[in-house]
């Protein structure tokens, strides 16, 4: 079963999918025509406090650090391209191992050397990103958000957010782009990192 979510929309997992605890968030998209430039899409999780801010630099899972200290976050690889079927770059969730001070995992995409290569979400189709268990695929049910064409300007989206309320795991379609984050250094400043 698929349930869609509108930008803006969310679902508590414990109706949706009560058994969850290995979840896995798959982000895809196609790159349209472009003038021959590699077109490099990142997705990056950033676990976050009550303040939404990013804990500390070890609550940040992308390409380079590929989890949290817990363990609890576990980015899947690099896609530099977004060729092929299906999802291009999934993060896991181990629902029941991340930490309790750790309220919202907010999952980002960003287009690498956004300035240097002239691109943007307004060259992207197809972008979505889906929630299901990882443990379970074939019978799961799966959340899913697709991306319409408002973020045209974007060089990085704040896609979704998996959050804690009252000791309940929730899905929230966000979909909210940033003019001003033009590369991964930018969007670290929205979640009070600094790149290093």
């Amino acid at each position: 079963m698929v349930i869609n979510l509108s930008k803006g929309g969310n679902i508590s997992l414990a109706k949706a999918a009560p058994s969850l605890s290995h979840a896995r968030v798959g982000l895809g998209w196609d790159a349209r025509s472009t003038d021959g430039a590699p077109f490099d899409l990142d997705a990056s999780a950033f676990l976050c406090g009550a303040d939404g801010r990013a804990i500390s630099d070890a609550h940040f899972v992308f390409y380079n650090q590929t989890q949290d200290a817990a363990g609890s976050v576990v980015h899947l690889g690099d896609n530099r391209t977004g060729a092929g079927d299906g999802d291009d770059e999934s993060i896991d969730v181990f629902l029941d191992q991340v930490p309790a001070e750790v309220e919202t995992i907010a999952i980002v995409v960003s287009i690498d050397q956004a300035v240097e290569r002239r691109q943007n979400f307004g060259m992207v189709s197809n972008a979505y990103v889906r929630l299901f268990d990882a443990d379970n695929e074939s019978d799961a049910t799966t959340i899913l958000f697709e991306l319409n064409e408002d973020a045209s300007t974007e060089a990085a989206i704040h896609f979704a957010d998996l959050y804690r309320r009252n000791g309940e795991w929730k899905f929230r379609a966000v979909g909210q782009g940033w003019a001003d984050a033009v590369d991964l250094a930018a969007v670290l400043g929205k979640f009070g990192l600094v790149a290093g």
